[in-house]
C-alpha cells in the first residue's frame, strides 16, 4: 500500500479523461483497489468540492460527489507538515504540506513543476510504473 495525496488536477483529468487506458483512470481504480490510499484534510475536500463544481467544467453532480466521497472513505485523514520554503504557486502548499505529514507519502500531480522534488512528487504515469501496473 502506498499513500498519497493526489492534486486537484488529477481529478480533473480524471473527471475529462475519455479513455479507459489513460494514467489517471488507472490511479482511480489503484486507489478504489486498495493499492494507493489517498491523504487529504478537510482544506484538500474543499478544494476538490470547489473546482470541480466550478461551472466550466460541467462535471455531473453525482459523478464528482462520488468521486470525492470514495477517496474520504478510502482514505486518510492527515495533518499538514510546516514546510518553510516559498513555493511558486502558494495555493498549493496545503498538498504538500500534507505529504509531508506522512513519511514515505507521495504527491501525485499533473504540475511538477510548482513542487519540491521531495517528498517524492510523481505523474500519475509515474506513480502506475511505481506500482508496476
Amino acid at each position: 500500500m502506498i499513500r498519497a495525496v493526489i492534486d486537484t488536477n488529477v481529478l480533473v483529468s480524471v473527471l475529462l479523461s475519455k479513455s479507459e487506458e489513460s494514467s489517471v483512470i488507472k490511479l482511480i481504480d489503484a486507489v478504489l483497489d486498495g493499492k494507493i490510499i489517498p491523504l487529504y484534510n478537510s482544506e484538500i475536500v474543499a478544494e476538490y468540492t470547489e473546482v470541480l463544481s466550478r461551472p466550466k467544467f460541467k462535471f455531473d453532480r453525482e459523478i464528482r460527489e462520488l468521486l470525492v466521497e470514495r477517496i474520504v472513505f478510502l482514505g486518510e485523514d492527515a495533518d499538514r507538515t510546516a514546510y518553510s520554503e516559498s513555493l511558486p504557486d502558494e495555493d498549493d502548499r496545503v498538498f504538500y504540506e500534507v505529504a509531508l505529514s506522512t513519511e514515505d507519502a507521495y504527491l501525485i500531480t499533473g504540475n511538477l513543476k510548482h513542487f519540491p522534488k521531495t517528498p517524492i512528487v510523481v505523474t500519475p504515469a509515474q506513480m502506475l510504473d511505481i506500482l508496476n501496473l
